[in-house]
C-alpha cells in the first residue's frame, strides 16, 4: 500500500494516536501540494484571484500566504 493510502487508512483509526498523527501527515503534504500548485498557476500567468477562487479563500488570503514566495505581481 502506498504511503499516502496508509495515511488516509490510519485517519480513520479507532486509535487517536494512530488517527491524529495521520492527519498530521496528511495536513503537511496537503500544504506542500497546495504550494506547489500555486507556484504553478503562477508561473502560467494566473491572478491571485483565479487561484483564490479555485482554493476557496479570499484573494488577499491566498496573496498574504504566498507573495513573498511567488513574488507581489498583481491581479
Amino acid at each position: 500500500m502506498s504511503e499516502t493510502k496508509q495515511l488516509a487508512a490510519d485517519a480513520g483509526s479507532g486509535d487517536p494516536s494512530v488517527g491524529l498523527r495521520a492527519v498530521r501527515a496528511l495536513r503537511d503534504l496537503a500544504d506542500r501540494l497546495e504550494e506547489l500548485q500555486v507556484g504553478n498557476a503562477r508561473g502560467q500567468g494566473w491572478s491571485w484571484h483565479e487561484i483564490a477562487v479555485c482554493l476557496g479563500v479570499s484573494r488577499q488570503a491566498v496573496h498574504k500566504k504566498y507573495a513573498r514566495i511567488f513574488g507581489k505581481g498583481g491581479d
